[in-house]
């Protein structure tokens, strides 16, 4: 089986449960506000033609089309995008979503190419980096909504293995269906560090690479979790920001 055919079965078998792992659908109020607050400092004004790339069950996509812009939605699972549709609806939102790869986006030209947690699960980041410049127009920007999975500073492994055994305690399944496939070359996979990020953008020719911590966001998710999960479970998370050259 292809690479992205394992990807892609793997996230519509995890579409039934995405949601309800804290972070993902960003529905409590408060993550939400955090989230809307930041987007609306990094993104372009509206209206903005706004490309979501790996939209998943479209949380981000709502937040930005809230904010006033024309949402497209980008994701390799069906499942997921069925999710999205619905959710989308219900809030009476019009956003486009398309099936495709991440390596493979619709024409723009798009003002703003967004993306969450998704460079991490692709196993070219480099090119899939210079597809997205080659849709957005000249001077449009690039919004990388990513985190250092590996954890940060040298007790992570103590504290997940911590956080484990309160999830148990408090009866919290685990945050997907099952362990991400094993055996795929994924270059950004569990990096400790906004480093590795940085490089494959500036390497994809996007210029202008600005780097912020999102503290309201971390914030946000760690206090809506019983104690002590929000600690252990604390990650970095930042957004690099860079525009396609003009």
């Amino acid at each position: 089986m292809e690479p992205h055919e394992t990807i892609q079965r793997w996230w519509d078998e995890d579409a039934s449960v995405y949601d309800d792992s804290v972070g993902h659908a960003i529905s409590d109020p408060v993550e939400a506000a955090a989230w809307r607050h930041a987007l609306e400092v990094i993104l372009p004004d509206p209206v903005a033609r706004v490309l979501d790339i790996g939209t998943g069950t479209g949380s981000l996509a709502l937040l930005i089309a809230e904010l006033g812009h024309a949402v497209t939605g980008l994701d390799l699972s069906e499942g997921m995008l069925a999710r999205a549709r619905v959710k989308a609806d219900e809030a009476g939102a019009s956003i486009v979503f398309v099936h495709g790869r991440a390596e493979e986006p619709p024409a723009g030209p798009f003002d703003a190419v967004v993306e969450r947690h998704v460079l991490w699960t692709l196993p070219d980041p480099v090119t899939t980096l210079r597809a997205w410049r080659s849709v957005t127009r000249p001077g449009g920007r690039l919004v990388l909504l990513e985190g250092s999975w590996g954890g940060d500073g040298p007790f992570v492994a103590v504290a997940d293995l911590a956080a484990q055994a309160f999830e148990r305690l408090y009866g919290i399944g685990g945050h997907h269906h099952e362990a991400y496939p094993s055996g795929l070359s994924l270059p950004l996979q569990n990096v400790s560090s906004p480093m590795p990020f940085v490089e494959a953008v500036a390497d994809a020719g996007w210029e202008r690479l600005r780097l912020g911590r999102l503290r309201d966001v971390e914030w946000a998710i760690e206090h809506r979790q019983p104690w002590p999960l929000g600690t252990l479970t604390h990650r970095p998370r930042f957004a690099i920001i860079a525009d396609a050259p003009a």
